[in-house]
């Protein structure tokens, strides 16, 4: 299935799915023990401030190497940002 592939289905069907075997969910899905290797690789994320859409002019050839990278180009190019943000607050 695409990445990009939404589609819509009532309760109705979703039921009747799930009765018929064909989704991977459940309605009490396992639960998980969380250990010191969890722990270990986690990396604590900072809830940051609601996004701001704005035009911003980028160079042509910087812009396709973002979007080459596949989806979430958008998201990568604003860590980048904040990565040179948060070194240049210290």
């Amino acid at each position: 299935m695409a990445e990009d592939d939404t589609r819509h289905y009532s309760l109705a069907e979703l039921r009747a799915m799930r009765e018929r075997g064909e989704t991977q969910t459940a309605a009490n899905p396992p639960k998980f023990d969380v250990d010191e290797e969890f722990w270990a690789n986690a990396r604590p994320v900072v809830p940051h401030r609601p996004k701001v859409h704005t035009g911003l002019r980028i160079d042509a050839d910087v812009l396709d190497w973002f979007k080459a990278q596949g989806a979430g180009w958008q998201t990568r190019m604003n860590a980048v940002l904040r990565a040179y943000y948060d070194h240049e607050r210290r």
